[in-house]
Formats: structure tokens, sequence, C-alpha cells
């Protein structure tokens, strides 16, 4: 998978989004290439459930979420796509994962019944059963600005204290349990996004979905210019983020 030359639309592979898109994330995929379009260049969404559809140059990667009765097949799937999803990270490609999508990236997954989902392994830490189930809206704040979504998972995330995607200002994130410190959210590990946030997130927050195509544009040789019409609809989307805020008794920004 080689860097992306202006001959050539930018591609962004969204992994089987018929199995890992129970709350809409693999809508981050065309979050991602409308924003290369609106910049200037081409871009395309190729969906990935086998390898057979891999596509020949691979320049962002989108995982979704799925239901625990998808994660089998899930996991079995992106088993056959470890060695790519290595290279992709290694090589400093973008990768989003969401939800059970992080999940499977990881050591593994703890069901409720005791046994172990071995993950791809890829990611540090692991999920375990939570008491009671995360729905609600979840703000985090991170170095690309104050991140709004919705959160609903079944399970805390551990062993990512040491690279988390923000710390959360409201709402449950990687787990509720203050023992150890302030409560995180998500997980990084170079250009390798994890998080819990639904919504779709990049829609949501636009500025992390920049900070993915930044990093798309510099394995290319090109500068990210956020186009015109981003711009409009990034103040839709802040609207959005403040009513969330403010009804949750913070600040609009």
């Amino acid at each position: 998978m080689t860097a992306t030359s202006p001959d050539r639309p930018f591609t962004v592979v969204s992994l089987l989004p018929r199995l890992l898109n129970t709350n809409g994330d693999a809508g981050n995929a065309r979050v991602l290439a409308q924003r290369i379009r609106w910049s200037g260049h081409d871009a395309l969404v190729v969906e990935v459930h086998s390898r057979a559809d891999l596509p020949e140059h691979v320049d962002a990667v989108s995982i979704g979420s799925g239901t625990d009765a998808d994660l089998l097949p899930a996991r079995d799937a992106l088993r056959t796509l470890v060695e790519e999803l290595r290279v992709w990270s290694n090589s400093g490609v973008p990768i989003l994962a969401v939800g059970t999508g992080w999940e499977l990236l990881s050591w593994g997954i703890e069901l409720a019944d005791g046994s172990v989902l071995e993950g791809l392994g890829l990611v540090a830490g692991h999920a375990v059963p939570r008491a009671a189930r995360a729905t609600d809206d979840i703000i985090v704040a991170s170095r690309y600005g104050r991140l709004i979504g919705f959160e609903n998972h079944a399970r805390d995330y551990v062993g990512a204290d040491a690279s988390p995607l923000g710390r959360v200002i409201y709402g449950i994130g990687n787990s509720d349990t203050r023992a150890s410190g302030p409560q995180i959210e998500g997980l990084t590990m170079g250009e390798v996004f994890c998080t819990h946030l639904h919504g779709p997130v990049l829609a949501r927050n636009p500025a992390l979905a920049d900070h993915l195509l930044q990093a798309t544009f510099t394995r290319s040789g090109l500068d990210y210019v956020r186009g015109a019409r981003s711009m409009s609809v990034d103040e839709t989307a802040r609207a959005a983020r403040n009513q969330v805020a403010v009804r949750l008794g913070h600040s609009a920004e």
C-alpha cells in the first residue's frame, strides 16, 4: 500500500460495514471522503468485506461498531486482514476504530459469561464487562478540541491509561472508576484512534476528522486545507455540540 499520488483519488476504506455499523459509524468513512472532496481532491469510499475487496491503495481506514452477536464473525473477518492492518498502522495510515471495532483490535474481549474472545492484539488493553450499560451523551476534552458524542457500551476498557484520546468531562468513557485518576476516553497509538463516541464521531467533531486528513495528506506529500463547504458545515456541527453541552450544564464554545 503506497501513498497517494496526485493522479488518483484518495481511497478511504470502510471495514466490514455490514457487520460493524450498528450506530451508523460506517458514516465516518463518508465524512472523510467528503471533506477530501471539499478540499479540492478526488476521493472514494471502498467497502471491504473480505481480502478480495482490498483496493490497491489505502489512505485512511474506518472501522465501526457492531452487536455482540456479530463479534465472532467480525473478529474472524478482521483476522484475515491483520497483516494489512499492521502495515497500515505502522506506516502512518490513519485508522479510526469505534466501539466493538476498537475492542476487536485489542488483546481481547471478556464477555458477560466469563469467556474471552481473543482480539487481534494490535492495540494495548482489553474490554471487560460493566455492571450497567453506559448509554448517554459524553463530553471529552482532547488535543483536538472538545469532543461530543453518544456512548453505548456494555464493557469498560482497561489498559489505555498511557495514551487516551482525552479526558472525560461528562459521561463514562473507558471506565467510571476514579481510584486511579481522572476518567479517560479512547486510545491513540500513532495515527490509530479508538473511541466509544458515536454520532458518527467525525460528523459531530470535524476537528478530529481534519487531524486524520492532515495525516493522510502528509503521507502524500500534500497539505490539507479545509474547503469552504467544510467551514459552513462545521458551524452546524459546532451548534449541535453546543446544544448538547449547554443541556448538560457546560458552556458553549
